[in-house]
């Protein structure tokens, strides 16, 4: 785990995605000074490499919640990319207590009878019996191919070792939704990015329409990544929102 920005007041706990890590989201951070911001790397995932299994959504949500118990701030708030987004909404809904607002970017929906069949996850899925195969595919698709093979070799051969954890929670999603909408009760605000394919915006949509209070926030031109390529943007229109409502909660 590590503390960044400036302590004092809400404590944002960010939450990555599959097959990323907490410093994916450096440069988000640097535009967030008067927030105190803590990351970690989920179970599995680099700094968190030699923890164990299982590696499914209950896990994660676990691990967030004894995250959370160790903080003491008037407020905290949980961003979630992608797969992070269901680890902290599933949080947010099952310990209340610990959550005071949420900020989720392009959270999978994969349960859902609509979900792509090509998403990167579902690709992913394919080669579950073979998990480092899955990973290089996963990797594949978001970074392409020319990207992926510019990587170190040993780089490469890390991300593979994480196919592990990849299939594990992709599959647990499968499983169904790990949180009801009813039990989200604080202050949520969902964005995606223009460049969202067709069954992201959909699950974004039904997000925002069940639980946020403003509509839909869609990043113009942005990507899956937009955190970290459109830092000034998602702090201006997603985080601050959230950063304004929850101080006029807890004022």
């Amino acid at each position: 785990m590590l503390f960044r920005s400036s302590p004092g007041g809400p404590v944002l706990v960010v939450v990555h995605g599959s097959m990323d890590r907490q410093g994916s989201f450096d440069r988000l951070v640097r535009r967030l000074p008067e927030v105190h911001v803590l990351g970690f790397d989920r179970r599995g995932y680099a700094g968190s490499h030699d923890v164990p299994g299982p590696y499914g959504i209950d896990s994660h949500v676990e691990d967030l919640v004894a995250v959370l118990g160790t903080l003491d701030a008037p407020a905290i708030g949980l961003v979630g990319h992608s797969f992070g987004g269901v680890v902290a909404l599933a949080t947010a809904a099952r310990r209340p207590d610990l959550v005071d607002g949420l900020v989720i970017y392009e959270s999978p929906m994969s349960w859902e009878p609509w979900w792509s069949q090509n998403s990167g996850g579902s690709q992913a899925l394919r080669s579950a019996d073979e998990p480092e195969q899955a990973a290089e595919t996963f990797m594949r698709r978001f970074l392409g191919d020319r990207r992926w093979e510019r990587l170190p070799e040993s780089t490469r051969h890390r991300r593979r070792r994480e196919g592990v954890v990849l299939v594990q929670e992709l599959a647990s999603l499968r499983l169904g939704r790990p949180y009801d909408f009813t039990d989200l009760r604080c202050p949520v605000v969902v964005g995606c990015g223009s460049r969202a394919a067709e069954h992201m915006r959909k699950g974004s949509e039904l997000l925002a329409n069940e639980c946020s209070f403003t509509p839909l926030v869609v990043l113009d031109g942005a990507h899956h990544n937009a955190h970290r390529a459109e830092p000034d943007r998602f702090a201006d229109l997603l985080v601050r929102p959230l950063l304004r409502r929850m101080e006029q909660e807890i004022g």
